[in-house]
Protein backbone atom coordinates (compact mmCIF):
# COMPACT_ATOMS: atom_id res chain seq x y z
CA UNK A 1 0.00 0.00 0.00
CA UNK A 2 1.49 3.78 -0.71
CA UNK A 3 2.42 5.57 2.24
CA UNK A 4 1.17 9.60 1.52
CA UNK A 5 3.80 12.18 1.50
CA UNK A 6 4.23 14.17 4.65
CA UNK A 7 3.70 17.29 2.33
CA UNK A 8 0.67 15.85 1.11
CA UNK A 9 -0.74 15.04 4.62
CA UNK A 10 0.11 18.52 5.87
CA UNK A 11 -1.56 20.16 2.92
CA UNK A 12 -5.10 17.99 3.94
CA UNK A 13 -5.09 18.87 7.88
CA UNK A 14 -4.56 22.51 6.93
CA UNK A 15 -7.55 21.84 4.61
CA UNK A 16 -9.82 20.05 7.37
CA UNK A 17 -8.68 23.32 10.33
CA UNK A 18 -9.62 25.70 7.84
CA UNK A 19 -13.62 24.08 7.35
CA UNK A 20 -13.62 23.31 10.60
CA UNK A 21 -16.53 25.34 11.47
CA UNK A 22 -19.67 25.03 9.65
CA UNK A 23 -21.24 27.67 7.51
CA UNK A 24 -23.82 29.44 9.09
CA UNK A 25 -27.18 30.89 7.47
CA UNK A 26 -26.66 34.67 5.48
CA UNK A 27 -27.58 37.14 7.36
CA UNK A 28 -27.10 35.72 10.90
CA UNK A 29 -25.66 37.91 13.53
CA UNK A 30 -24.43 37.03 17.26
CA UNK A 31 -25.50 39.62 19.84
CA UNK A 32 -22.91 38.73 22.44
CA UNK A 33 -19.44 37.19 22.91
CA UNK A 34 -18.46 34.91 25.24
CA UNK A 35 -14.46 34.51 25.72
CA UNK A 36 -13.39 31.60 28.42
CA UNK A 37 -9.91 31.79 28.84
CA UNK A 38 -9.06 28.64 30.60
CA UNK A 39 -11.04 26.64 28.49
CA UNK A 40 -9.54 28.50 24.82
CA UNK A 41 -12.71 29.31 23.94
CA UNK A 42 -14.84 31.90 21.78
CA UNK A 43 -18.27 31.40 21.73
CA UNK A 44 -21.02 33.38 19.69
CA UNK A 45 -24.49 33.84 20.47
CA UNK A 46 -27.66 34.72 19.30
CA UNK A 47 -30.14 35.46 21.99
CA UNK A 48 -29.49 31.87 24.16
CA UNK A 49 -28.83 30.24 21.15
CA UNK A 50 -24.81 29.15 20.73
CA UNK A 51 -24.05 30.07 17.01
CA UNK A 52 -20.73 29.26 16.95
CA UNK A 53 -17.97 28.51 19.01
CA UNK A 54 -14.05 28.57 18.35
CA UNK A 55 -11.58 26.60 20.10
CA UNK A 56 -7.52 26.73 21.00
CA UNK A 57 -7.86 30.39 20.73
CA UNK A 58 -4.57 31.97 21.59
CA UNK A 59 -3.90 34.68 23.94
CA UNK A 60 -0.72 37.15 25.73
CA UNK A 61 2.78 35.81 26.24
CA UNK A 62 1.11 36.12 30.36
CA UNK A 63 -2.47 34.14 29.34
CA UNK A 64 -3.11 34.09 32.91
CA UNK A 65 -4.51 37.38 34.74
CA UNK A 66 -6.10 40.18 34.11
CA UNK A 67 -4.52 43.31 31.97
CA UNK A 68 -3.50 45.50 33.96
CA UNK A 69 -0.71 47.38 31.99
CA UNK A 70 0.46 48.31 29.13
CA UNK A 71 3.40 46.22 28.11
CA UNK A 72 2.09 43.29 30.33
CA UNK A 73 1.53 40.95 27.47
CA UNK A 74 -1.89 39.89 29.59
CA UNK A 75 -5.35 39.62 27.77
CA UNK A 76 -7.96 42.03 29.46
CA UNK A 77 -10.47 39.90 31.61
CA UNK A 78 -13.97 41.91 32.43
CA UNK A 79 -17.33 43.05 30.58
CA UNK A 80 -16.55 45.20 27.55
CA UNK A 81 -18.03 45.75 23.76
CA UNK A 82 -16.55 45.55 20.47
CA UNK A 83 -16.14 48.65 19.64
CA UNK A 84 -14.85 48.99 15.64
CA UNK A 85 -13.44 47.34 13.14
CA UNK A 86 -9.73 47.88 10.90
CA UNK A 87 -10.27 45.58 7.92
CA UNK A 88 -7.06 46.77 6.95
CA UNK A 89 -5.22 45.04 10.23
CA UNK A 90 -1.52 43.65 9.94
CA UNK A 91 -3.48 40.40 11.51
CA UNK A 92 -5.88 39.46 8.48
CA UNK A 93 -9.12 41.33 9.89
CA UNK A 94 -9.32 42.66 13.52
CA UNK A 95 -12.08 43.20 16.17
CA UNK A 96 -11.52 45.92 18.57
CA UNK A 97 -12.52 45.49 22.08
CA UNK A 98 -13.35 48.54 23.88
CA UNK A 99 -10.01 47.60 26.64
CA UNK A 100 -9.64 49.44 29.07
CA UNK A 101 -12.81 50.21 30.53
CA UNK A 102 -12.85 52.78 33.38
CA UNK A 103 -11.85 50.95 36.25
CA UNK A 104 -8.84 49.52 34.17
CA UNK A 105 -7.82 53.01 33.59
CA UNK A 106 -8.44 54.28 37.26
CA UNK A 107 -6.57 51.12 38.90
CA UNK A 108 -3.52 51.75 36.16
CA UNK A 109 -3.51 55.72 37.15
CA UNK A 110 -3.38 54.74 40.33
CA UNK A 111 -0.08 53.23 40.14
CA UNK A 112 1.39 56.03 37.94
CA UNK A 113 1.10 53.47 34.83
CA UNK A 114 -0.56 53.22 31.29
CA UNK A 115 -3.48 50.64 30.88
CA UNK A 116 -2.19 50.11 28.11
CA UNK A 117 -4.80 49.18 24.93
CA UNK A 118 -5.41 48.37 21.06
CA UNK A 119 -6.93 45.25 22.36
CA UNK A 120 -8.58 43.04 19.41
CA UNK A 121 -9.68 39.78 18.27
CA UNK A 122 -7.88 39.27 15.38
CA UNK A 123 -6.38 36.79 12.45
CA UNK A 124 -2.80 36.09 11.88
CA UNK A 125 -0.24 37.63 10.72
CA UNK A 126 -0.09 39.02 7.34
CA UNK A 127 3.37 38.11 6.73
CA UNK A 128 3.10 34.55 8.21
CA UNK A 129 2.63 31.90 5.45
CA UNK A 130 2.17 29.03 7.74
CA UNK A 131 -0.68 27.49 9.56
CA UNK A 132 -2.46 29.30 12.77
CA UNK A 133 0.84 29.59 14.99
CA UNK A 134 -0.13 27.21 17.94
CA UNK A 135 0.86 29.26 21.22
CA UNK A 136 0.40 32.43 23.06
CA UNK A 137 2.03 35.16 20.85
CA UNK A 138 0.25 38.43 20.67
CA UNK A 139 0.36 41.63 23.02
CA UNK A 140 -2.57 41.11 24.57
CA UNK A 141 -4.94 40.14 22.56
CA UNK A 142 -7.15 37.08 20.98
CA UNK A 143 -6.44 35.76 18.24
CA UNK A 144 -7.38 33.36 15.82
CA UNK A 145 -7.27 31.31 12.49
CA UNK A 146 -8.27 33.48 9.41
CA UNK A 147 -10.90 31.62 8.05
CA UNK A 148 -12.10 32.14 11.98
CA UNK A 149 -11.56 35.70 12.09
CA UNK A 150 -13.62 36.02 8.76
CA UNK A 151 -16.90 34.12 9.40
CA UNK A 152 -16.92 36.15 13.18
CA UNK A 153 -16.41 39.20 11.58
CA UNK A 154 -19.50 38.52 9.18
CA UNK A 155 -21.36 37.40 12.10
CA UNK A 156 -20.46 40.54 14.83
CA UNK A 157 -22.06 43.98 14.58
CA UNK A 158 -20.26 46.65 16.47
CA UNK A 159 -21.36 47.29 20.02
CA UNK A 160 -22.28 43.85 20.89
CA UNK A 161 -20.84 43.07 24.72
CA UNK A 162 -17.95 41.01 25.30
CA UNK A 163 -17.17 38.61 28.61
CA UNK A 164 -13.86 37.52 28.90
CA UNK A 165 -13.66 34.93 31.60
CA UNK A 166 -10.29 34.20 33.62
Amino acid sequence: MPRASPLACLLLAACGAASSQPPLPAGTKADRLLVDKSDRVLIAYAGSREIVRYTGIRFGDMPTGHKQFEGDERTPEGRYTISGRNPKSAYHLSLRISFPGAADRAFAKAKGRSPGGDIFIHGQPNAWPGPPIARDWTDGCIALSNAEIKQLWDLVPDGIPITIQP
